[in-house]
């Protein structure tokens, strides 16, 4: 886990969205992301993170309780990217488990996933005591964005 590296000046300004602590909701979370980011290359990774980090805040925090939520902020700027996802908070600090990549078992490979394909992530207990947020950054070279279609 690595601390925050993108000073808060070359990323732009937050656009968040809260969603209800459903599974479904997971595929929402991506989408939101994913029409945030699209003009990155690294758009496939950022959905599939997003995906993953989603799925924990409901699996594994009590967001996926009955009323529970989460949040999702996207930060953007040139040739990089923040995704933060807030939950309700559980009874384990989120880490990677560093398991065997021969292993096949579904779970537990979330975080891992994080670890290996995001430039930086951590995990921060939030100020207001009310859960925790786990981040990931992605960086690319600016020049590789692609261009947004014409209307």
């Amino acid at each position: 886990m690595t601390e925050h590296t993108l000073p808060p000046d070359v990323l732009g300004a937050p656009t968040r969205r809260r969603f209800p602590g459903l599974a479904h909701q997971v595929k929402h979370a991506r989408r939101f992301v994913e029409r945030l980011l699209a003009a990155s290359p690294e758009l496939t990774t950022a959905t599939l993170l997003t995906s993953e980090l989603a799925t924990n805040a409901v699996t594994h925090s009590a967001s996926g309780s009955p009323g529970g939520k989460f949040e999702v902020t996207v930060y953007r700027g040139p040739g990089r990217a923040r995704v933060e996802v807030r939950d309700l908070g559980g009874s384990e600090q989120p880490r990677a488990q560093h398991n065997d990549p021969c292993d096949v078992t579904e779970h537990g490979r979330g975080l891992d996933l994080v670890e290996a394909l995001a430039s930086a992530w951590g995990t921060e207990d939030r100020p207001d005591g009310l859960g925790r947020m786990v981040w990931f950054e992605l960086a690319w070279d600016p020049g590789d964005e692609v261009p947004a279609p014409l209307p």
